[in-house]
């Protein structure tokens, strides 16, 4: 006769130390691997009476969700079915010893070339909230793009009500054209480019524009409930005010960090940057549509797309929604500078027993670093479209115009120890000529172009102060710094003082964020620990800019724990 089997008492013992780990520390057991396969392939697409053949994920656009807990391990194959080099970058994720699946092209790999595949692997650490995932290379991303949402560990719940439904709104920018043919012939004549065609949310143009008025997102609502918008600015080069008619909208997280609620009833928000936001119904079934809009903000001298995208916002008992009265927001002047200063200032870390905060008090390291345009002489034999007679239109931090390499990566020539001939290692902590940065500008506005890079020491504090130029026009610039969230203690107009603006610094409940705008005409200051070993790209998010050069990188050494240093390359790291 058979007898059942049991297990030997040696390992019952082990199954009651599990069943006790896992009900006394369940963080031990909850995180996950969580596979995900990123086709990059064409995709015919129809906006405003125009058929492109797009870049797309998975034949999605915008793309595909990322979906993951804080915690989790996330590895996504990426395989390129285009003719165009690629890579994706995993904007605002940590990375934390995982640079190499940061993903820049040139800084922390070389591109994934026509039928090769890259795995990247990366730990959320720390983070919950909503972030992006988008190409990093030229201007790929105009449509590579969606939403990464991080939710809480499991049992752990939102330091707010749970809403009852989450929503994604990705903010785009549309080109009739292909836009690798907008920046390549603009970098050729060094002139301004063309400017897109229309904005979009999710995708679609709204009924503002000709031949689109089908193309307009609508979403349905409930009265009486709470809804989590999750908001991506994904434009290419665009910040975009945001409002929905008659509708106050309640800020409760910025880039993925809680932030003390606060009401608004319109958001700025810059490319790279996201924001989420409650949205309240009204208790009762409105004899009304609402209008939701987005357009421009913008303070340069250039062109740029004065236009804006709508969506409608409806409540679901409402059958013929075209007898009802379309409420329309009123969204602020193109360039309302003072409001921008105003609702960016609102922003408050949440800092609190659960969520603190963990500003660098005391300063290791300084820096000030200049922001903006400038130029470049035309090439002999050559007539170029730039702003004065002959030139080209470039950008620079330190009136350096970052020039990234072509046969290697950054991260790849450091880790192999040959950085010869590929960057320097001398970045000036300030400017080499100082001028009055928002006062008349010099006469000579040439920059010089290299691959400087800072170095810093693991854990080092660090203090940067970006400051806007007038050279060619005073503008806002939404810096992002790659593997790190920083503190963002103080901001102004004007010259940043160093006698007197420390003093008004906020260093107990600062917004902590990966991109940030520095303002036209202005400055912010911003703290971090550097405690992220490799090599990291901080670079203007509008891709106007970076394409003409305002970007640098930082490099960070390891730290003296295993868990402080950069992690191997993988096997698969693609090759230039």
């Amino acid at each position: 006769m058979d007898f059942p089997h049991f297990p030997s008492f040696a390992s019952l013992r082990v199954l009651l130390f599990c069943f006790c780990v896992m009900t006394l520390f369940p963080e031990f057991v909850v995180s996950i691997t969580r596979h995900y396969t990123f086709n990059v392939e064409y995709l015919n697409v129809t906006r405003l009476c125009h058929t492109r053949n797009i870049l797309s994920v998975n034949g999605k656009f915008p793309g595909p969700r990322l979906v993951a807990r804080e915690g989790d391990r996330v590895v996504v194959k990426v395989v390129n079915h285009v003719s165009n080099n690629v890579t994706i970058h995993w904007h605002g994720i940590r990375q934390m010893t995982t640079g190499w699946a940061d993903g820049p092209a040139y800084v922390t790999q070389c591109p994934i070339q026509t039928n090769q595949s890259y795995t990247y692997n990366f730990t959320i650490v720390g983070q919950r909230g909503t972030l992006l995932w988008h190409a990093h290379i030229s201007w790929l991303r105009a449509t590579i793009y969606g939403p990464i949402i991080i939710l809480p560990k499991q049992n752990e719940s939102y330091p707010f009500e749970k809403p009852h439904k989450e929503i994604p709104i990705l903010f785009g920018e549309w080109f009739n054209v292909d836009p690798e043919a907008v920046i390549s012939q603009a970098l050729q004549t060094g002139g301004g480019p063309n400017v897109s065609d229309a904005y979009t949310i999710n995708g679609l143009p709204g009924p503002l524009y000709n031949c689109s008025s089908k193309d307009t997102y609508t979403l349905k609502v409930k009265p009486g409930k709470t809804y989590l918008l999750r908001l991506i600015n994904a434009a290419l080069n665009e910040e975009l005010f945001f409002s929905i008619a008659n509708h106050t909208l309640t800020v409760v997280e910025a880039d993925a960090k809680y932030t003390k609620p606060f009401d608004t009833d319109t958001l700025l928000i810059a490319p790279g940057q996201t924001t989420n936001v409650f949205l309240k119904t009204k208790p009762y079934f409105p004899n009304a549509t609402f209008q939701m809009a987005a357009r421009p903000y913008f303070t340069g001298r250039g062109t740029f797309d004065n236009s804006t995208t709508a969506g409608t916002l409806i409540y679901k008992q409402h059958s013929n929604v075209k007898n009802l009265t379309l409420l329309k927001p009123t969204l602020p002047p193109i360039n309302a500078t003072s409001f921008v200063a105003n609702f960016t200032a609102k922003f408050r870390s949440l800092a609190s027993a659960k969520f603190p905060v963990k500003v660098p008090q005391k300063v290791d390291r300084k820096f000030f670093f200049t922001v903006g345009l400038g130029t470049n002489p035309c090439p002999k034999n050559t007539t170029c479209q730039g702003p004065s007679n002959n030139t080209k239109f470039a950008a620079s931090v330190n009136n350096i115009s970052f020039a990234l390499p072509s046969s290697v990566s950054i991260m790849q020539a450091y880790y192999s120890s040959q950085a010869n001939g590929v960057f320097k290692t001398d970045f000036p902590a300030t400017p080499l000529n100082p001028f009055n940065y928002t006062g008349t500008p010099p006469n000579n506005t040439m920059v010089t172009n290299d691959t400087k890079l800072v170095v810093l020491k693991f854990n080092t504090s660090v203090e940067l102060v970006l400051q806007d130029t007038s050279i060619l026009g005073a503008e806002s610039h939404p810096l992002h710094l790659h593997g790190y969230d920083f503190f963002v203690v103080g901001q102004g107009f004007g010259n940043y003082d160093p006698n007197n603006d420390p003093a008004r610094f906020n260093l107990i409940d600062p917004v902590e964020r990966n991109t940030a705008g520095v303002p036209a005409g202005g400055w912010i200051a911003i703290r971090f620990f550097a405690d992220n070993p490799g090599v990291w790209f901080m670079h203007c998010h509008l891709d106007l800019h970076t394409s003409w050069g305002l970007r640098m990188a930082w490099l960070v050494l390891d730290g003296p724990e295993p868990n402080q240093k950069l992690q191997p390359p993988p096997s698969d790291l693609p090759k230039c």
